[in-house]
């Protein structure tokens, strides 16, 4: 895994130049830009990292930005900066999900902290994200009658009442039961009603 990158995004060239000394000097891998567009034109996808972001830009603002990022699917946590603090811009960039909301001047502390913040968020979101896409892999791996097996499991139906419901022998519901916990790579319904949860599975009606 390539080491993550801080994007600092400012068109203010001292302020921006003097955040990347900073950083760079915490042992930081930093890149700059001047404008939202200059951002977009050099992300990497998959590439880790977080965004220093000023507020007030030409053109596309920050909170613009902060929009257009957030219909990607893998967004990089972002650390807002401004001049001017205003209350109602703060609301909005927090509302959508930033970690942090500095004004200017930033303390060297408070933008160090910010960024480990930032990036220790990005590496918790890539795991989740990876987590989900193995379970969704998983989850392809059922047939259509171990999907339907699955609802009424963990609505907390017996195998004889799973049986009665979907009119089937109850030994082949404990097949089916077996296979799902090994597809899935589980040993207990515990384990299988979590999965089922992180994957938004709604139970069949019926559940005792």
């Amino acid at each position: 895994m390539p080491d993550p990158i801080v994007h600092i995004v400012d068109d203010d060239e001292p302020a921006r130049r003097a955040a990347a000394r900073l950083l760079t000097a915490h042992g930081f891998t930093v890149c700059t830009y001047g404008s939202a567009g200059e951002l977009l034109g050099a992300l990497e996808p998959d590439r880790p990292g977080c965004i220093v972001l000023d507020v007030q830009m030409p053109g596309q603002s920050g909170l613009d930005l902060q929009q257009t990022l957030a219909a990607g699917d893998d967004p990089l946590p972002i650390v807002f900066v401004t001049g001017h603090g205003a209350i109602p811009d703060s609301v909005r960039a927090i509302q959508r999900g930033a970690l942090d909301f500095l004004t200017k001047p930033v303390p060297a502390d408070v933008l160090v902290e910010a960024v480990s913040r930032a990036l220790a968020r990005d590496a918790e979101n890539r795991a989740a994200r990876a987590r989900q896409r193995a379970l969704r892999q998983r989850y392809a791996r059922l047939t259509p009658r171990e999907r339907e097996v699955l609802t009424h499991l963990i609505s907390g139906q017996l195998n004889k009442q799973v049986a009665g419901d979907l009119n089937i022998a109850e030994r082949t519901i404990k097949l089916h039961r077996a296979r799902i916990f090994e597809k899935l790579e589980t040993d207990s319904m515990a384990g299988l009603t979590r999965i089922a949860i992180e994957l938004g599975i709604t139970p069949a009606d019926g559940g005792r």
